[in-house]
């Protein structure tokens, strides 16, 4: 493709993508629930199971995603907006020391999510898993805990990850040091501790921040695959030039979003967990 060719294809984007955008947009918004909540509702079913008796409650509303999803992807959005002020354009992946923490971050959420599901199996399909033993008997705590401390360790690998790729000049430094890490740290905990305290003043924030958590990350994933596609790697010198390739990974996220949850609306009937599962 000659450069007048490729001028031509990228002037059609700047109108395609916008429009894409916006009829993706409206299609989701028609078949979504009514109210904010029931919108925030369907980003969370496309990616989470949503069992009423795993999540936390306004009253007798369930927040849009179960307590381990709502702890990871509140945490995910929080800690990419953080990154954002404190880490600029910084492109290197944090230490070794706190890789090690995110693996164990990992690990927690590795071990308490099977152990969690394998409580869930003893429930609905009684005797047949009886042999193999629990841990522990899981809670909604200990998904948030773990929930979250995988949330910070998605945001922690994928934001230097996304400037290695955008920016033509970079800051050759981590994106994470340790006093920024541990700020980070301390305050998902005590954000913790505040939806644990079980009070609609935190939990309606908690509802709109995870559930835009979890958008924020599929589009930021997909922006960052349309800028490989269109080999636009280490092109972009200022915050003006990503509009495209955002609006491309919204209407791509959008597109997902909306496939999942008609996909699990044909099969399952409801807007609210899978049937049969209410452990």
């Amino acid at each position: 493709m000659n450069i007048n060719q490729t001028s031509r294809f990228q002037s059609i984007l700047k109108w395609f993508v916008p429009i894409a955008a916006v009829l993706a947009f409206a299609a989701w918004m028609y078949i979504s629930p009514e109210g904010a909540l029931g919108k925030l509702d369907a980003i969370g079913y496309a990616v989470c199971h949503r069992i009423d008796a795993r999540s936390f409650h306004i009253g007798d509303r369930q927040l849009p995603l179960c307590a381990r999803c709502t702890g990871e992807f509140y945490a995910a959005g929080l800690a990419l907006i953080f990154q954002v002020f404190v880490s600029g354009k910084r492109s290197k992946l944090p230490s070794r020391g706190i890789i090690a923490v995110l693996v164990l971050f990992f690990l927690a959420f590795g071990v308490d999510g099977s152990n969690s599901y394998l409580y869930l199996l003893k429930q609905t399909s009684p005797g047949r898993l009886d042999q193999i033993p629990n841990l522990y008997i899981p809670n909604n705590i200990l998904r948030l805990f773990t929930g979250s401390g995988m949330g910070i360790a998605l945001a922690t690998a994928l934001y230097p990850i996304v400037n290695q790729t955008l920016w033509r000049q970079q800051e050759d430094r981590p994106a994470l040091e340790w006093k920024s890490f541990g700020i980070l740290i301390g305050s998902i905990i005590v954000i913790n501790l505040l939806v644990l305290a079980d009070s609609p003043i935190i939990l309606y924030p908690i509802a709109y921040i995870s559930s835009l958590g979890t958008l924020s990350l599929l589009v930021t994933v997909f922006a960052i695959l349309w800028i490989m596609i269109m080999r636009q790697d280490n092109t972009f010198t200022s915050i003006r030039q990503l509009f495209l390739p955002f609006a491309s990974g919204l209407t791509l996220a959008l597109l997902m979003i909306l496939s999942i949850d008609l996909l699990r609306l044909q099969l399952t009937g409801t807007w609210s967990g899978f049937p049969g599962l209410s452990g």
